[in-house]
C-alpha cells in the first residue's frame, strides 16, 4: 500500500430535521389537538484513532465525506429518525489542521480515541410542542438546525519511539533491515527510500525483553527545508520520538561537513529537533581501516561534543551496541 502523510478533504455534518405540523383527528373524538412531531438529529462527523492503519491513503482517492441529514417530525407525535454519523478512522499520529495548515485543530495520539469534529444539527420542534393552555391549536413549527461543513488537511506524523536521521546513502534503511523485519528497499542511490518506514526492535527475550519502534527517515540534503530534494515534510515524523540516531556515512570524505549539513536542516525546520536527544553512528566501517575510523570519530566528536560510535549495518557489527544505547534513552524517556 502506498504511504501518505497527507491529505485535503471536505467534511460536513448533517442537517436537523424539521418539526412537523399535525392535528390529531380519530372519528368520535372532537377535540384532537396538534400532535406534530420533532424532527431527527443531524449526523456528527466522528475522527477515530485505528491501530490497524498507518497511511491515509484512503483519503486521497474520497475527499467528500458528509454524515446523513436528520428525518422530519410526523404526526401522532412521531419523531424524526436521527441522522447516520461519519465516522473517519485515520492511523494514530494524524492531526487535523484547519484550511490553511495554520493551526492544528484536532491531533489524534491515543489507539481508539474518538472526538466529535462536526457536531450534527438540532432537529426542529413540532407543533405539539408549543402546546399550552392559552394556545391550544398551535400552527408554529421550527425548521431543523443547520450542521457544520469545513475544508481540512489531515497530516500524520508517525508514533515511534527513534528515528533515524542523515544524508542519502547513510545506511538508515540497510540498519532498520538488520535489526527489525521490516523490508525496506536498498539501493546505491540517493533518495531510495521515498517514505518513512517503521520496524519493531525486539532485545532480550519474549517475556523479559524490551521492544520499541524505529522509524527511517528519507534523507536529507542541503536546502531540504527550503524544498530542494524530498525537502523536510517527513521530518514531521521524527517530532514524535524520544531520541534521534544520526548515522553518517563513514566513506564519504568530509564527515564532518555531512554531519553539519544535517543539523543546520534540523535547526531550520525547527519544532525542538535540535534539542532531541542525539546518538551519533559512523557507518560503513566495514570499508574502513582502523586508523581512518579512529580519525574520523575524533573529528565528528570535536564538532559534535558527543560520544561516537562505530558500526557497520551490513556486517551487523556493533548493531547490539547501538540498539542497547537506544533502548536506554527510550527507557529513560518513556519513565
Amino acid at each position: 500500500m502506498k504511504f501518505l502523510d497527507q491529505a485535503k478533504i471536505y467534511v460536513k455534518s448533517g442537517h436537523g430535521g424539521p418539526g412537523c405540523v399535525s392535528f390529531r383527528r380519530e372519528k368520535y373524538i372532537e377535540y384532537g389537538g396538534p400532535d406534530g412531531g420533532n424532527g431527527g438529529k443531524g449526523g456528527d462527523v466522528i475522527f477515530e484513532a485505528a491501530t490497524n492503519l498507518n497511511t491515509l491513503i484512503d483519503y486521497r482517492y474520497q475527499q467528500h465525506h458528509e454524515a446523513t441529514d436528520g428525518r422530519g417530525g410526523a404526526g401522532r407525535n412521531r419523531t424524526g429518525a436521527d441522522g447516520k454519523n461519519r465516522v473517519l478512522r485515520v492511523p494514530i499520529g494524524t492531526q487535523v489542521l484547519d484550511e490553511d495548515k495554520g493551526s492544528v485543530v484536532l491531533d489524534l495520539t491515543e489507539p481508539g480515541q474518538r472526538v466529535v469534529f462536526l457536531k450534527g444539527g438540532d432537529g426542529g420542534f413540532g407543533n405539539a410542542h408549543y402546546k399550552s393552555s392559552t394556545n391550544q391549536a398551535p400552527r408554529h413549527f421550527t425548521p431543523g438546525y443547520p450542521g457544520e461543513e469545513r475544508e481540512i488537511w489531515l497530516r500524520l506524523k508517525l508514533i515511534a519511539d527513534a528515528g533515524l536521521i542523515g544524508l542519502p546513502n547513510a545506511g538508515k534503511s540497510t540498519f532498520l533491515a538488520s535489526c527489525t523485519a521490516a523490508k525496506p528497499k536498498i539501493a546505491n542511490y540517493p533518495f531510495t527510500t521515498l517514505s518513512p518506514n517503521l520496524g519493531v526492535v525486539r532485545l532480550g527475550g519474549r517475556r523479559d525483553g524490551m521492544t520499541f519502534v524505529l522509524a527511517d527517515i528519507p534523507g536529507l540534503i542541503e536546502g531540504a527545508h527550503e524544498g530542494h530534494g524530498l525537502g523536510d515534510r517527513f521530518l514531521g515524523h521524527v517530532e514524535r520520538t524520544h531520541v534521534m540516531l544520526h548515522l553518517v556515512d563513514g566513506t564519504d570524505e568530509n564527515v564532518v561537513q555531512n554531519y553539519k549539513t544535517v543539523r543546520a536542516e534540523l535547526k531550520a525546520y525547527g519544532q525542538g529537533l535540535v534539542r532531541k536527544p542525539e546518538i551519533i553512528v559512523l557507518n560503513k566501517c566495514d570499508a574502513l581501516d582502523a586508523v581512518t575510523i579512529k580519525r574520523k570519530i575524533a573529528a565528528l566528536k570535536k564538532i559534535s561534543k558527543k560520544p561516537v560510535y562505530p558500526m557497520s549495518a551490513v556486517t551487523k557489527s556493533g548493531v547490539q551496541a547501538v540498539l542497547q544505547l537506544l533502548a536506554q534513552r527510550v527507557t529513560k524517556a518513556r519513565a
